[in-house]
């Protein structure tokens, strides 16, 4: 029984160390989390039952961001005994049906995000009804709480798309184009929306398909011809960045391209000043996060934020900071 105890306070501690880490880099901790499981060879760090969570993100295929989330959780569900179960669909209803797939299932919580949040509502709530603790994460921060969820994990998109704006009148832009890849994200509007409060310059909003990265490549290469004195293009997701470079190029434009979200590439942007500077919302601390507060609800019906979001961004990166995260982006966790 010592024994227990002794490992629950080390994944208690854990878990509280992140949640106060909130903005600040984490990389130390989490290269030390994957040192441990590394070693453990999988093992788990407590012996609490083998509960199964679900995580049902929004996520498009192929995309880098929602890996990283995945990855977090996977890290924390290693350690706290978890059975781990991901499923994503970027379109909205089916995005709904796994949830109802995973309540069916009668997992012991869910991890949700809510991008889409009239499309997801009804799915949380059948969820609740069936005593399901939830916890939403990345999108959905002002619906969490009306939804019944526990906690939601994530940066308040406005207050990140206010430090955008901002940081681009530090950087003397004038004119900004807020590139949208997903229509009906209420969390892009809102980085937008942001942005627009503190910038005191233009913003005009730009539209794309973002299935379709030659499709986004045309159309800022578009706008940028047709405007030239559009100085500064902030793309709403890492592999939307690299294409913004290239329709700059293409288009012969001195515009420079900033972006939310970090991954390999950008970091690489940011060193050789292709970008001017990325928003970092860390990724990996939701999905670890997320996994480690329903453990902890499970395990001592705790419940963190007191009612409000659990911030882990906005962290605004540039070409300074870029080197200390480089071997975090290349290995996947940030």
């Amino acid at each position: 029984m010592a024994r227990f105890r002794t490992w629950v306070g080390i994944a208690v501690a854990g878990a509280l160390s992140l949640s106060l880490a909130g903005c600040s880099s984490t990389g130390g901790k989490r290269a030390e989390d994957a040192r441990k499981a590394a070693a453990a060879q999988g093992k788990a760090a407590v012996n609490t039952p083998r509960w199964t969570f679900a995580m049902i993100t929004h996520s498009g295929d192929g995309d880098t961001f929602w890996d990283i989330v995945q990855s977090g959780a996977e890290q924390a569900a290693v350690k706290d005994n978890i059975n781990f179960l991901y499923s994503h669909d970027d379109e909205a209803q089916q995005q709904a049906q796994l949830v109802d797939a995973a309540v069916d299932k009668k997992v012991d919580g869910i991890i949700v995000t809510l991008a889409k949040p009239d499309a997801m509502k009804a799915a949380v709530a059948r969820a609740r009804k069936a005593g399901i603790p939830v916890i939403t994460v990345n999108s959905g921060s002002a619906e969490s709480k009306g939804f019944g969820a526990l906690t939601h994990i994530g940066q308040d998109e406005t207050i990140a798309g206010e430090a955008v704006g901002e940081r681009l009148n530090e950087r003397k832009r004038k004119k900004a184009v807020c590139v949208l890849h997903e229509q009906g994200n209420v969390g892009h509007e809102q980085r937008c929306d942001g942005v627009e409060k503190t910038f005191d310059g233009t913003v005009q909003r730009l539209y794309v398909n973002g299935t379709s990265m030659p499709d986004v490549q045309s159309a800022i290469e578009a706008k940028l011809q047709t405007d030239k004195s559009i100085d500064a293009v902030v793309t709403l997701g890492a592999p939307y960045a690299d294409t913004a470079v290239k329709a700059k190029q293409g288009a012969n434009s001195d515009a420079e391209i900033d972006t939310f979200d970090l991954n390999a590439k950008v970091a690489a942007g940011l060193k050789d000043g292709t970008l001017g500077f990325a928003v970092d919302q860390q990724p990996y601390l939701q999905g670890y996060q997320a996994v480690d507060l329903l453990w902890l609800y499970k395990y001592n019906a705790d419940v963190l934020g007191g009612g409000r979001p659990v911030l882990t961004g906005p962290q605004i990166i540039t070409k300074d900071e870029a080197d200390a995260l480089a071997d975090f982006t290349k290995r996947g966790t940030r």
